[in-house]
C-alpha cells in the first residue's frame, strides 16, 4: 500500500476535542500550524514563510491521551498518513490537509516537559478488544439513553516513568500489585 508519511512540527492552533463516533470509536482532533524560517540574504534577517495548516486526527486510546495532553498554543511534532479532503465553499474549492497521526507530541526544541505519565487502559481490557478504549466508552455510556458526546478518560490510570501511581490511583495495594 502506498501512504504518505508525514512529520510536522509546529504550534497547537486549537484546543484538542474529543468525539465518540459510530461504533463508539473516539476521536480527537486539533488544527496546527507549520510557518517555515529562512534567511534572506538580501533582508539579512531570518523570515517566516508561507503557514501551512492541518488537520490532526487521533483515534482509540490516542485519541483519549491526546485530549487531555495538547493545549492550543504548544509546539509539537506530529507524525502520520497525509490525507487531503476537498470541498466546494461560497467562494471557491476548498482543500484541508488531513494527518491521521500515530505519534504527536511535544516539541522539546522549544520548550520542556516537565513531567509524563503514561496512560494504562483498564485492567479489563484484552487483545480481543477491537479498540483499547472500548471498555472505557462502554462505561461512559451506561445509564444512558443516547450515546454520550464525551468519553469518560476515568478508565484510564497514569503511571509516572519511575513506576509510582499518582495518589488515588488504585483502590488498594492488591490491585497495585496485580498491576505491576
Amino acid at each position: 500500500m502506498n501512504e504518505l508519511i508525514i512529520t510536522v512540527s509546529g504550534w497547537v492552533a486549537s484546543d484538542a476535542k474529543l468525539f465518540v463516533g459510530q461504533g463508539d470509536l473516539a476521536l480527537t482532533s486539533f488544527r496546527l500550524a507549520s510557518t517555515p524560517r529562512y534567511f534572506d540574504r538580501d533582508k539579512n534577517a531570518w523570515v517566516d514563510g508561507v503557514t501551512e495548516w492541518f488537520t490532526v486526527r487521533t483515534f482509540r486510546s490516542a485519541a483519549v491521551t491526546v485530549e487531555k495532553s495538547i493545549k492550543k498554543g504548544m509546539p509539537v511534532v506530529v507524525t502520520g498518513r497525509l490525507r487531503t479532503s476537498t470541498w466546494e465553499a461560497k467562494d471557491g474549492p476548498r482543500v484541508d490537509h488531513i494527518i491521521d497521526a500515530n505519534a504527536v507530541g511535544p516539541d522539546c526544541t522549544r520548550g520542556w516537559v516537565k513531567e509524563f505519565a503514561r496512560a494504562i487502559g483498564d485492567a479489563s481490557l484484552t487483545a480481543a478488544d477491537a479498540s483499547p478504549a472500548a471498555s472505557a466508552i462502554a462505561a461512559a455510556h451506561e445509564g444512558d439513553a443516547e450515546p454520550a458526546s464525551e468519553l469518560d478518560a476515568s478508565a484510564f490510570e497514569t503511571v509516572r516513568p519511575d513506576g509510582d501511581e499518582e495518589p488515588g490511583t488504585y483502590a488498594d495495594e492488591e490491585e497495585a500489585a496485580a498491576v505491576s
